[in-house]
């Protein structure tokens, strides 16, 4: 039996205009898990988002979270969301606290001011509760939005390019908060086009291109499956080009000859380095030093999306 708490199968967006924003996507995330969406801008994220949040309606499709249907029960499956949305829409007067405390009221939630002081407290804006709004830094009010998302204890939270234009370190402690709310129980679905900020978070990645779902996969698989791997050699002394006994294999010489790259499938027992290693040895090519290295989810992506395209 999957644990899932947010359902979506078969989820379509045409607009008016007949723009297909999202075709027929399924996806289901497990309770507790952080997913990132991965996708580049206009691909669909936001518009997934705002179906789920109940700001945007499906053309077709079903989506229930935790049981609760957003179109027949949308009161008690919105109520169980957080939306950490890109801007802050907020009256720019209103104090800190009391725009954590109003967002709380609006979901019937009853007076808790001791959850809002927690809120507040663990996104390091207690000390800010009774500033206005229009008094804050960006990184500040980037953690009022996610102040606002919380108020009313959701089970799942929704951050929408928590980190487009924020600085490297609060990129770093955006990343810290949202590993502390899983701990406490929060399914966190974020969606981003910085493939470090996937690679760094997620448990799972969805890979979203023109609306429609190319790829779901837990991360560790995901880089197993697809990455590649490649040997470079320090050649001791440079070549003019690759020795024929040697061109059936997958080499590249770089570095004016003075490097020898060999690329071969991570996901293979068979990596063909000790082979490679002893051609080399028959044909007197010696090397001084060896590394290798692995492909990234950035490489990765773009040959997924390449190949969705072609």
């Amino acid at each position: 039996m999957s644990d899932a708490i947010l359902s979506i199968a078969g989820l379509s967006k045409t607009y008016a205009s007949g723009f297909s924003a999202l075709k027929n996507v399924d996806l289901q995330i497990q309770r507790g898990e952080i997913f990132a969406l991965l996708g580049p801008n206009g691909a669909g994220k936001t518009t997934l988002i705002s179906i789920v949040c109940g700001i945007v309606n499906a053309s077709t499709g079903k989506v229930t979270v935790d049981g609760h249907d957003i179109a027949a029960d949308y009161r008690a499956a919105r109520s169980l969301i957080g939306l950490v949305p890109q801007e802050l829409t907020t009256d720019a007067f209103e104090t800190v606290w009391n725009t954590a405390s109003f967002s709380r009221g609006l979901f019937g939630k009853p007076a808790n001011p001791a959850h809002i002081e927690k809120v507040l407290r663990d996104l390091s804006l207690w000390d800010k509760k009774d500033n206005q709004i229009r008094t804050l830094s960006g990184g500040m009010k980037r953690r009022l939005l996610i102040a606002k998302a919380l108020a009313h204890e959701p089970q799942l939270l929704f951050l929408d390019e928590p980190t487009a234009g924020v600085d490297v370190t609060l990129r770093q402690e955006m990343w810290a908060l949202v590993r502390a709310l899983r701990d406490t129980g929060v399914t966190v679905i974020l969606t981003t086009h910085y493939i470090d900020e996937a690679e760094e978070m997620a448990d799972r990645i969805g890979v979203i291109s023109k609306g429609e779902i190319i790829l779901v996969e837990n991360k560790v698989e995901l880089m197993r499956k697809l990455g590649k791997k490649q040997l470079t050699l320090q050649l001791a002394q440079p070549l003019q080009q690759v020795p024929d006994a040697l061109a059936v294999l997958p080499l590249a010489l770089s570095a004016n000859g003075g490097e020898l790259t060999y690329t071969y499938d991570a996901k293979h027992e068979h990596s063909g380095i000790a082979d490679l290693l002893q051609a080399l040895d028959a044909e007197g090519i010696a090397f001084k030093d060896l590394k290798t290295s692995q492909s990234s989810l950035e490489d990765i992506f773009v040959s997924l999306v390449r190949e969705k395209e072609q």
